[in-house]
């Protein structure tokens, strides 16, 4: 365990029961290229209120998934409404 510890990078932490590798909270992925998003992150980038964003998650046009009771936003489902359409 203490070799592993000596290699890894000063930002990144152990989780000692496992031994797997957690990301620092410093690290932070854009935006744009994260696959998922938070209901109140995806209200915060795009400018639209909650109502308005669940209305959009139950007409179909923004895919969203379910973890545990966790609504999360995908990304690309929402760039996808959200740009615009060449008639």
């Amino acid at each position: 365990m203490r070799r592993i510890l000596s290699k890894l990078d000063s930002s990144s932490q152990v989780n000692q029961p496992t031994g797997t590798i957690l990301a620092s909270s410093s690290t932070t992925i854009p935006f744009s290229q994260r696959l998922t998003c938070t209901i109140s992150e995806a209200c915060d980038a795009t400018g639209l209120g909650r109502t308005k964003l669940y209305e959009l998650i139950g007409a179909g046009y923004i895919d969203t998934i379910t973890v545990g009771r966790r609504r999360l936003v995908s990304v690309s489902s929402l760039r996808a409404h959200l740009e615009p359409k060449n008639a």
